[in-house]
């Protein structure tokens, strides 16, 4: 990895669950009412007043409290406290690097990285996760042994709007029914939420990266998740992907062995129990390619537009435009996007 990408320490963020969320994880009569709040019943309840008219009060102060820089989002009047929440970055607030052999952030939020073992494990505070829980597919979780796990978390107050990572084609995205834990760390000591929690995937055959699985976990209260394509696409790197209604949410990201070099840094503060804040399009790391890889990138890449239909090639509206190579988020490199 090219050391002007990463040259500057990365922020560390300590998750610090709220009065509220150690009352419904660590007590009993909290245990009992966390049944309720993490049903698909109390979800579609919720949902009914945040689309209404009747929550627009919320927004203002949402963004007091939560100091949004409304500067960065289209301009216009929101119906609804969901509306909001679903908002877009105006043109040009991100710009996507034109080197696709780097990897840039999914989306804004705080992120975690696991190594996965040969038996299709990873580890998170001291409890192990399968592989196949997460994805529900023994066959798919195997290509994964010994790969790399991105877990990014998105609070509520993070834009949730996420984009696909690399060029390639797309399968259909898989419905997990589930229930709707809060992604916060302090669910993890006691319920498996990869394994428990509604979830969408995605496997995109990339042609930097190698077959990358897409993963979106919804969350406490709606967590619905909207994911464009569902019958699948040739994607582009930096083409939104989908979106997230309210609650805080997961992408997870799933990388075959030897397919990426990622910043140390990110590994070191996930071990020493720190997340790194981490903005969409920002520079991470890079595709670990062989020669043959990347003979094969080329040859994959001139297919697929022989192939492509107008349709396909045009895809979703592009979000971001392609800034010069070597920079991440803004057109800037990723110590210059933190200042």
């Amino acid at each position: 990895m090219e050391n002007k990408l990463i040259t500057a320490s990365r922020p560390q963020s300590t998750p610090l669950p709220c009065k509220s969320l150690r009352f419904l994880y660590h007590t009993i009569p909290g245990r009992i009412l966390l049944k309720l709040l993490a049903s698909r019943f109390c979800a579609n309840l919720s949902a009914v007043f945040l689309n209404s008219g009747l929550s627009r009060p919320m927004i203002g102060r949402f963004i007091r409290k939560n100091k949004i820089d409304m500067s960065r989002y289209e301009e216009r009047a929101y119906r609804s406290y969901n509306d909001f929440f679903t908002r877009r970055q105006k043109e040009g607030v991100t710009v996507w690097d034109s080197d696709r052999t780097l990897l840039a952030a999914s989306c804004d939020a705080k992120l975690s990285a696991y190594e996965i073992d040969e038996s299709s494990l990873f580890s998170i505070k001291d409890s192990l996760y399968r592989v196949s829980d997460l994805l529900e597919d023994d066959a798919l979780a195997d290509r994964f042994s010994h790969g790399v796990c991105l877990i990014f978390r998105l609070s509520v107050d993070d834009y949730h709007r996420y984009s696909y990572i690399d060029d390639g084609p797309t399968g259909p995205t898989r419905h997990i029914p589930g229930v709707l834990h809060t992604v916060q760390p302090i669910a993890t000591e006691r319920y498996n939420i990869y394994k428990r929690n509604t979830r969408e995937v995605t496997v995109q055959k990339g042609l930097h990266f190698g077959t990358i699985a897409y993963v979106e976990v919804g969350a406490m209260l709606i967590g619905r998740i909207r994911n464009h394509h569902k019958r699948g696409c040739f994607a582009h790197a930096g083409e939104e992907k989908g979106y997230f209604e309210f609650g805080g949410s997961t992408v997870v990201l799933l990388f075959e062995k030897d397919r990426l070099n990622l910043d140390p840094e990110i590994f070191s503060n996930t071990r020493s129990g720190f997340e790194t804040p981490v903005r969409l399009g920002e520079i991470l790391g890079r595709a670990a390619l062989t020669v043959s890889t990347r003979s094969a990138a080329r040859k994959e890449e001139e297919i697929h537009e022989k192939q492509a239909s107008p349709e396909t090639k045009q895809g979703a509206p592009r979000r971001y435009a392609a800034a010069p190579k070597g920079t991440g988020a803004g057109g800037k490199t990723s110590q210059e996007a933190r200042k």
